[in-house]
């Protein structure tokens, strides 16, 4: 009876020790690159004249692309609000040519968002990705609500 029951119990551990052997994740292949989407010229001017302000570290510039409480929310940085404190935030980077590409957009009336990716200079491949939403006023040109980005490479271990 006791052998039984151990037998019994060791099964059971095998049986549900399958489902998450099987679950194991294999060497991953990287991803197909997505493809690019066309944006229409009123969405299209908000990436070119933010690859133009970062390719000239224009801090002042790049802020103007905000909304006045406009976010920028980038990896392992607390969030930044308002145009102000944009600026303050984009001070001294940039500098370095700066490509970006939309892989899906939407907009209606005052909201929209590009969801796209970047790299630098000549580089290969995609450095990173990005979440713009946007927003305008009647007839206004969009402006940026929030700027989410993160980088393609993992977080270095400590």
């Amino acid at each position: 009876m006791r052998r039984s029951l151990l037998a019994s119990m060791l099964l059971s551990g095998l049986l549900l020790a399958v489902p998450v052997v099987a679950q194991e994740p294999t060497a991953s292949s990287p991803a197909a690159r997505l493809a690019d989407v066309a944006l229409p010229t009123a969405l299209d001017r908000v990436l070119r004249d933010y690859e133009q302000a970062w390719r000239t570290g224009d801090a002042k510039a790049l802020a103007g692309l905000f909304a006045e409480d406009g976010f920028i929310l980038q990896s392992n940085q607390p969030p930044v609000r308002g145009r102000a404190a944009i600026e303050a935030a984009y001070a001294g980077q940039g500098s370095s040519p700066l490509r970006l590409r939309a892989l899906a957009y939407a907009a209606e009336e005052s909201t929209g968002y590009i969801i796209g990716a970047y790299t630098y200079g000549s580089n290969v491949g995609d450095t990173g990705k990005f979440t713009l939403t946007l927003k305008r006023v009647a007839g206004g040109p969009w402006m940026i609500f929030s700027d989410m980005d993160n980088t393609n490479t993992p977080p270095r271990s400590r």
